[in-house]
């Protein structure tokens, strides 16, 4: 037993819970149909990624600054979401609609993805400076993919543990076909090509006091269980420093937003200790029983190294 690890995974299994029910009574059984194979493939390095809901949180938070930088993304949101009236259920259906996409049946999967492009198709408008949008556009589309895949894969790099250069090139290879589902066509394949996008975006990309609402929602609203709330503001913060330089300075995220050196080493230990605990009722453990595979599958040292 890893020290500690009991009362850790007992608050993980909470979150998680609470994370993918977006309304009472409401949830999806990862598990079933037996042997329905999901858009990514167990060996993939997405199915490794997205299995630590502490770099999920960070990384979310970081994706989202970056959304919310592109003016017509922003306006988008904030017009035709109740992220701010009711920020928990905006959270938990994000929450799991990106884990039917990685660990979902495929047929799932594909409904839920189906669902939310009708969505989009329905949201039009202006934004403040008047440049019309649409939420399916594709260059949006293609935004939103890549700043979430990027998200979620610094935070497990930065906090979790470092990929090389291959592994990371193979995460956005593997997001593609989901991203194209999505109507994401142009989304990064490779890591140079998410840093070609992020070059063609720069300009497109200002401030917003907007982000600075979002942060502020997101270290007070009851997100996490009661024990490990006093970590929240920690993992905004954590989630901040995910974003690139050039983008934080857009964003006037200045160094009121730095991580104290403690709080970087306990958020780097106790995301190295989630690494190495199975929630039995976690997306990934139940996909794995879906697939017949162990549901220490994915935490097994050797695939870790």
């Amino acid at each position: 037993m890893i020290p500690g690890s009991g009362f850790l995974q007992r608050r993980l299994e909470e979150a998680v819970r609470a994370m993918l029910e977006p309304d009472p009574g409401q949830r999806v059984d990862f598990s079933t149909p037996q042997g329905e194979p999901a858009l990514a493939s167990p060996d993939s390095v997405s199915w490794q990624v997205f299995k630590n809901p502490l770099a999920l949180f960070i990384g979310g938070i970081g994706a989202v600054l970056l959304e919310l930088a592109e003016p017509r993304v922003r306006t988008g949101v904030w017009e035709h979401t109740n992220f701010r009236a009711d920020p928990l259920t905006r959270l938990r259906r994000t929450a799991l609609a990106a884990m039917l996409t990685v660990y979902g049946p495929r047929s799932k999967a594909e409904a839920m993805i189906a669902a939310v492009g009708r969505a989009h198709a329905r949201v039009t408008g202006t934004t403040p400076a008047g440049v019309p949008y649409h939420a399916d556009d594709a260059e949006l589309l293609n935004w939103v993919q890549a700043t979430a895949a990027f998200g979620f894969l610094e935070a497990y790099c930065q906090f979790v543990r470092p990929l090389d250069q291959a592994d990371k090139d193979r995460y956005y290879a593997e997001g593609q076909r989901a991203a194209a589902l999505y109507g994401a066509s142009g989304a990064p394949g490779s890591e140079p090509a998410l840093q070609a996008l992020f070059a063609a975006m720069r300009s497109k990309l200002e401030r917003s006091e907007i982000v600075s609402e979002f942060l502020e929602i997101m270290q007070r609203a009851p997100i996490l269980p009661a024990p490990l709330a006093p970590a929240q503001r920690a993992l905004v913060r954590a989630g901040v420093s995910l974003v690139p330089g050039w983008a934080r300075a857009v964003l006037g995220l200045g160094s009121a937003w730095d991580m104290a050196p403690w709080e970087t080493r306990l958020i780097r230990m106790s995301a190295t200790l989630t690494e190495r605990v199975a929630l039995p009722g976690s997306p990934a453990v139940a996909a794995c029983r879906r697939l017949g595979l162990p549901a220490n599958y994915l935490y097994d040292a050797r695939r870790n190294r």
